[in-house]
């Protein structure tokens, strides 16, 4: 495809991404365990069952954090966040499965994962103190084709999931696990790459003894000139560099882009396979 095409097609899915829907977590698999997901209809309910993923109710569109608002506590868990009224509870060292209601094809980009320590209960934690530690960092895998093939990739292929494995030396303790899709078909632009932050209250359990003291406060992760975050996927690219801070030293081999170099630089390679997802049901904390 011409390079002029290419552009062109960039331009398209501008246009479209602002009037078309997006996803969200719909359901959280922990400890074998099934938490349901905010959803927008709750933001027209005068009230929800508690949850342990937190409410985003100035979330109505499904939409996303640009650049432009990293400044801003939104970036953290989403717009108007506030925390879960419960916990979903995992072994240090076990996986926790994020289900998403369906993600655009057009929309790649990396899939990224933070542990943040609440120092107490999550349910009535100030966002803003939070410390994130990045547990898991997938990006590009393949670029012999434009615009390659991504981290979101691989979560579509995956009947729109997502697991994520606890680091086994994290101690027991209230966290918020923060889950991100960043989406960069418009990152060609500046302010227009697409952050789609969600949080989630986990009680780990086990007997890890880090209780990741130190980490970086959310809105402090990015910032709107990152490489990988002002980039141009429709471009040639031999490397993509996954934003944010280090790759946390405890976490788990399998979390990290095949061939990465460091831990946020990601050369492209071929993807892991995954696993389909479980054909039992898991038990639903609603009970059946």
């Amino acid at each position: 495809m011409s390079t002029f095409k290419l552009v062109a097609l960039a331009a398209a899915l501008a246009s479209i991404s602002s009037v078309s829907a997006h996803g969200k977590v719909s359901g959280i698999v922990a400890g074998g365990v099934y938490h349901p997901g905010y959803t927008i209809n709750y933001a027209y309910s005068p009230s929800h069952p508690p949850l342990a993923a937190w409410s985003v109710p100035e979330d109505k569109d499904t939409g996303f954090i640009n650049p432009g608002s990293f400044s801003n506590p939104d970036v953290i868990c989403h717009k108007g966040a506030t925390p879960g009224e419960l916990y979903a509870t995992v072994a240090a060292g076990s996986t926790v499965e994020l289900q998403w209601t369906d993600w655009p094809e057009s929309h790649h980009g990396p899939v990224i994962d933070y542990l943040a320590n609440c120092n107490g209960e999550c349910t009535s934690v100030d966002k803003t103190a939070l410390k994130f530690n990045k547990i898991d960092a997938q990006g590009m895998f393949d670029h012999t084709t434009q615009p390659g093939n991504w981290a979101s990739d691989k979560l579509i292929a995956a009947n729109n999931s997502w697991t994520v494995t606890i680091p086994k030396n994290v101690a027991p303790g209230n966290y918020v696990l923060r889950h991100e899709l960043i989406a960069l078909h418009s990152a060609n632009n500046k302010d227009g790459a697409q952050n789609y932050p969600q949080c989630i209250n986990l009680k780990v359990t086990g007997s890890g003894t880090d209780k990741l003291a130190s980490g970086t406060p959310g809105m402090e992760l990015y910032k709107p000139d990152d490489a990988g975050i002002f980039v141009n996927i429709y471009d040639t690219l031999t490397n993509y560099t996954i934003p944010g801070p280090e790759l946390y030293s405890g976490a788990s081999p399998s979390s990290e882009t095949p061939t990465t170099s460091t831990s946020t630089s990601a050369d492209y390679g071929s993807p892991s396979t995954t696993s389909s997802p479980e054909e039992t049901s898991p038990t639903n904390e609603y009970g059946s």
